[in-house]
């Protein structure tokens, strides 16, 4: 199997299709099944490499939804796109069932921002389907996860965390070449924890020994370093996605992928350029 690397060249754009009520920046946009395909198809067209459905918000101090109800919000939606694009489809969920189920209508990748510890038998569905799969850091829970981080090294606690996730996941059979890392930003973190990670994503890369996605997309700790926590995040979220990728990030989760798709359209030949000098 070839690396995600080669089948998915960075920097590239995940495109967020949220099929909830209730996440944090575009909760209840998509929750009929058209609009959201509609919506994904239109992130596809503006560029992005692969698009995440999600049916379930874990925005900080939300409460956990069935894995009835997050079927019936998200399978139609992966069948929907599958069938409109060959554009690879990622499902952002912790659920076993809801993993297979999506990956029966189409899609390629699994999401966990749990790595893949709060259902242990969504490990075998990877494996065995054969699907690519990202695992993320988290600090507790969704529910409670902002109350009081702590950490005494935050990127050594990440990268270790990544690394034995990673391990854990090869050692139950799934390829490595198939597995992204996420550092988990704004998931039990502040803003200096965040901050930290970002400027670490190249070494994060490196003990995990796997691709890195970033999700910094209209995130609140943006708010927090801008001083106004209501304030639009939009050229924040720019900002800190270019300042992961000229770190080494594979991949920007992104709600508003055009913008970011000119700004790498930028970043890209600077990148290059800086490679080859002597």
């Amino acid at each position: 199997m070839e690396a995600l690397t080669t089948r998915l060249p960075g920097p590239a754009l995940m495109g967020i299709v949220n099929v909830t009520p209730d996440s944090f920046s575009d909760g209840g946009q998509f929750v009929e099944r058209d609009a959201a395909i509609a919506h994904g198809l239109e992130l596809v067209a503006q560029g992005a490499a692969i698009v995440d459905v999600g049916g379930e918000s874990t925005r900080p101090g939300s409460d956990a939804v069935s894995a009835a109800e997050e079927l019936r919000r998200v399978v139609d939606v992966v069948a929907g796109l599958r069938a409109a694009s060959t554009t690879p489809i990622s499902i952002d969920t912790m659920k076993s069932d809801v993993a297979e189920a999506a990956i029966a209508v189409g899609a390629t990748m699994v999401n966990d921002v749990t790595a893949c510890t709060f259902d242990p038998r969504i490990v075998d569905v990877v494996r065995d389907a054969q699907v690519d799969v990202c695992v993320m850091h988290m600090q507790g829970e969704p529910r409670t996860m902002q109350d009081a981080p702590v950490y005494d090294d935050v990127v050594r606690e990440v990268g270790e965390y990544l690394r034995g996730r990673v391990d854990a996941l090869v050692a139950a059979g799934v390829d490595p070449a198939r597995i992204a890392v996420d550092p988990g930003i704004g998931f039990g973190k502040t803003v200096a924890h965040n901050v930290a990670l970002l400027a670490a994503t190249r070494q994060l890369g490196e003990v995990a020994g796997c691709p890195v996605l970033v999700g910094v997309s209209r995130k609140r700790f943006l708010g927090a370093l801008l001083g106004d926590a209501d304030r639009d995040r939009g050229i924040a979220t720019l900002a800190a996605g270019l300042a992961a990728v000229e770190r080494g990030a594979w991949m920007l989760r992104v709600h508003d992928v055009a913008p970011h798709v000119e700004a790498l359209a930028v970043l890209r030949p600077v990148i290059a350029s800086a490679t080859v000098q002597p």
